[in-house]
């Protein structure tokens, strides 16, 4: 297995326009080598999507999906360049695809960037307190909290979530994909879940609590 520098997916990145995380994937499946990674970013349909990134995503729809005979419901907000683009039938698909996600795996976040620094560091601590309790030598338990973090990203990240219709990709790959098939830049905005009766138990719980304190006084 090729070991997989900073420099070379630096270079890839510039080749193609793909984001940084795609070229090391695409040079690790390909053992380093970089045309054979310029060909699987192709094939992915990744290069050159980030190029796309600095333009402006005015356009798009908002869309609604409703599980469960009504017991979850799912709004969420994707943006792309044109009004004309926003009609086209594979974006339309890809937003109830985005949608069904959400209300199937239940993210907590959009993207890796949106989680709360104070929640990060609490992810650290508990990760460094495990490998530590494991038994895992010092020296190697950063690289093992780095790696739950990125677990922690995959879990409760949106864009980081495996497709659950295709779990060989991220969301943040499908979205990729699509920019660069249609040629515009695509921005998942925001989403809101819904699930019936969430919330209620908690606020039942917090009122039996409350009782016991006060036969307590």
């Amino acid at each position: 297995m090729a070991n997989i520098t900073a420099a070379m997916v630096k270079e890839l990145r510039e080749l193609t326009g793909a984001g940084m995380m795609d070229c090391k994937k695409a040079l690790s499946a390909s053992d380093g080598d970089q045309q054979k990674a310029i060909a699987w970013l192709r094939e992915k349909g990744m290069a050159g999507a980030d190029k796309r990134a600095g333009k402006i995503a005015a356009e798009g729809v908002v869309d609604a999906y409703i599980h469960g005979e009504g017991r979850i419901g799912v709004l969420i907000e994707v943006n792309i360049e044109t009004d004309f683009a926003a009609k086209n039938e594979e974006f339309k698909q890809m937003v109830k695809d985005i949608a069904m996600q959400v209300a199937s795996m239940n993210p907590a976040y959009l993207s890796r960037e949106d989680v709360p620094e104070d929640v990060l560091n609490i992810e650290r601590e508990i990760a460094r307190n495990q490998a530590l309790n494991e038994g895992k030598p010092e020296k190697i338990v950063d690289k093992i909290v780095e790696g739950r973090l990125e677990k922690f990203y995959e879990n409760n990240c949106l864009l980081d979530q495996a497709f659950i219709k295709d779990d060989s990709k991220t969301v943040n790959t499908l979205v990729k994909e699509l920019i660069a098939k249609i040629g515009e830049n695509i921005k998942v905005r925001r989403f809101a879940r819904f699930e019936l009766g969430e919330g209620i138990e908690k606020k039942e719980e917090d009122f039996a609590a409350e009782v016991a304190k006060q036969m307590q006084q």
